[in-house]
């Protein structure tokens, strides 16, 4: 059986911010590129982890639907901007984030109290502006980690905290994921391709780790596909050769030993000459 060629080239160019990437993977056999990339693509897109905020308690509101006095804007575009925050979180369990701002100014992510266990990745997004001295904000934003668009309707568990606006959240940390296939020339061969994947993180992975990630997970779901029987029968046969190929390299290294090896003189017997 004809063994399918694997690409031998992989390249990560930098864009125009630490967060934008152009990786290439070369050269695919003939329609593979395209098989690739959409795999790789939707993997990117739908199935990395990620921390995102999922609810929030202000005070003084009941709804998403209300205004807030001295607010520049309601509580509905509040809570829009509050859903931009990129997060790394180094927990597993819920964290609550507390804001709370008094005076007259521009609320932006940076004004959030720090918590040792959540990282804001993009401090200088701002979130609402307060129009008076007498204005202010306090809320409790509550943040987890997921993957994937989770809406609101799709979580099985409510909170039961008082004045507890729920959250559509948006845990991937990819942007955007753009697929390309261009053909390549191998030997005499035109029509092998090269695959360009031009892909943007939110800043809280890096572009080659967002790849290298999909990858994995692409790895273990089709190694769920093969039968565990043809599993562990190539990995005795993967061994047997390794057995064999170690036992061929210890014994030309033996033999050219023993070539090395200086023959020693013999020496001549017979009686000692007369003086």
């Amino acid at each position: 059986m004809e063994n399918i060629a694997l690409p031998q080239n992989i390249k990560f160019n930098k864009g125009e911010s630490d967060n934008e990437a152009q990786i290439t993977v070369e050269p695919c056999f003939p329609g593979y590129g395209i098989t690739l990339g959409n795999s790789i693509r939707r993997v990117l897109l739908s199935s990395l982890p990620g921390a995102a905020p999922v609810g929030i308690v202000i005070e003084g509101v009941s709804h998403e639907f209300m205004t807030s006095p001295h607010l520049k804007e309601d509580i509905l575009e509040f809570i829009l901007n509050v859903k931009q925050l990129r997060l790394k979180m180094h927990t597993d369990e819920t964290v609550i984030l507390n804001l709370d701002v008094h005076g007259k100014k521009r609320i932006k992510a940076s004004d959030i109290e720090p918590n040792p266990e959540v990282e804001i990745v993009n401090p200088d997004l701002e979130l609402a502006v307060i129009t008076d001295m007498a204005g202010k904000m306090n809320a409790k934003i509550y943040v987890e980690k997921g993957m994937g668009y989770v809406t609101i309707e799709s979580r099985e568990e409510k909170q039961s905290i008082v004045n507890y606006i729920e959250m559509d959240a948006i845990f991937s940390p990819v942007v955007s994921v753009g697929a390309k296939i261009d053909n390549v020339r191998v030997g005499k061969m035109t029509n092998w391709e090269k695959l360009i994947l031009n892909l943007k993180t939110d800043g809280t992975i890096t572009p080659e780790e967002a790849f290298n990630s999909s990858v994995k997970i692409l790895i273990k779901q089709f190694s769920a596909l093969i039968p565990k029987e043809s599993v562990k029968k190539e990995a005795i046969k993967d061994e047997n050769k390794d057995i064999e190929e170690n036992k061929e390299e210890k014994e030309v290294k033996k033999g050219k030993a023993k070539k090395e090896e200086p023959k020693e003189k013999k020496k001549k017997r017979g009686r000692p000459k007369k003086s």
